[in-house]
């Protein structure tokens, strides 16, 4: 499960959309979408009255009603979500510039304190920021959203075997955002591992040097 991103870039066009915000900009020291995290609030991209533009909204698409952030979603098929996934108007696009999974096994750092799990992040060699596909709606703490996993490709599931985040191709961010609901859904499968690159662990609670590269 995702709940560790990244994002390098302020909102610039990309993928069709305007340079602009459908809401305001927060203006506090809590928001950073350089660091995504679980409850965060983040940039995405989404359509409305016919134009794709960026918006901000918090990493948790129930708002705080469920015992834990729900920012990973895969089985569109449950009612909840599928009366979310199937209409154009909540379906919006996660830009990233790397992704995190943890390790399955703790690693002793040799310095005396407790084992713990590294951090392995990955990237995207032919998109140095990429869209994630996600969907959105509006909550009594503030408009949510969630990023759609997939099956894990070969190059994740060493990491983390029950899916990953489903990474879009440039040429089917329309159909995403526009398409019909098994249009999106045929989408949601795992991006090429030849096509991505992985790096880690690192521990920066501890020390930032990798002990070793994936």
């Amino acid at each position: 499960m995702c709940n560790r991103a990244r994002m390098s870039n302020e909102p610039e066009t990309l993928w069709g959309s305007a340079a602009k915000l459908f809401s305001e900009r927060p203006r506090d020291n809590r928001f950073d979408p350089r660091e995504l995290r679980p409850k965060s609030r983040n940039y995405v991209i989404r359509e409305q009255g016919g134009e794709r533009a960026w918006d901000v909204m918090t990493w948790d698409v129930l708002g705080g009603k469920a015992a834990w952030p729900m920012t990973n979603v895969r089985q569109l098929g449950l009612p909840q979500w599928r009366r979310l996934a199937e209409k154009p108007e909540n379906r919006c696009l996660v830009p990233l510039t790397e992704f995190c999974e943890f390790t399955p096994d703790k690693h002793d750092l040799g310095d005396g304190k407790p084992p713990l799990k590294g951090e392995m992040w990955f990237g995207v060699t032919d998109q140095p920021v990429f869209a994630v596909a996600g969907f959105w709606q509006r909550t009594e703490g503030g408009n949510g959203f969630t990023m759609v996993t997939c099956a894990p490709n070969t190059l994740v599931a060493p990491i983390h075997p029950k899916a990953m985040i489903t990474i879009l191709e440039p040429e089917d961010i329309d159909t995403w955002l526009q398409g019909s609901y098994d249009e999106i859904v045929a989408l949601q499968k795992p991006y090429d591992p030849a096509k991505m690159t992985v790096r880690g662990p690192v521990f920066p609670t501890r020390r930032d040097e990798p002990l070793g590269c994936a």
